[in-house]
């Protein structure tokens, strides 16, 4: 027997239908679906220490549940005193049933836990049909132990659908249990 997430039953069995009756599809090939979640945090002071980039591979690995790399700088700036191919960041792209476990774990237990949390900013969408989160704090992850955090520091969370629409996508990530502000 074998595991199907649960986000990914319900995306096959209720929203795939709703969604092309509500967007007026003629065939469920056309229906909007999530190809991919990449979670990425930039490491500023990365230049100075170059610690700070294992720590942040690490909490995006305990995260996602998937090995994060650590991003390289493309090219020299002065004024930062960084060099080309100096590691600065970190990411980790999800894709199938490690992407459909992450987004509920994001809103059902992460997102919940957000000081004053009153929903997720409509306006993240890129005009292409993805949609750009910020979080300020890597703590609301439960799998984060607050204890052996060493900086409170955000990431980014980009979710891209097959979809060139933003409404299209919106009423996706709506679906699918984004809770957006009215």
């Amino acid at each position: 027997m074998s595991y199907t997430p649960r986000l990914r039953e319900d995306y096959t069995s209720r929203i795939v239908k709703q969604l092309k009756d509500s967007l007026n599809l003629k065939n469920i090939m056309q229906v909007p679906s999530l190809e991919k979640i990449v979670i990425s945090r930039g490491v500023g002071a990365a230049v100075s220490d170059k610690k700070l980039v294992d720590h942040a591979v690490e909490e995006l690995t305990l995260i996602s549940g998937q090995k994060a790399i650590a991003t390289l700088s493309k090219k020299d700036v002065a004024s930062f005193k960084l060099r080309k191919g100096f590691p600065i960041g970190a990411k980790v792209t999800l894709r199938g049933d490690r992407m459909y476990e992450f987004l509920d774990r994001l809103i059902t237990i992460a997102l919940p836990r957000v000081r004053d949390f009153q929903g997720i900013n409509p306006k993240g969408f890129d005009g292409r049909g993805n949609y750009n989160l910020g979080i300020r704090e890597q703590i609301i992850f439960p799998e984060i132990d607050i204890d052996k955090v060493n900086k409170i520091a955000g990431m980014d969370i980009t979710f891209v659908t097959n979809t060139n629409s933003d409404s299209e996508a919106k009423a996706l990530l709506s679906d699918l249990g984004l809770p957006f502000k009215k």
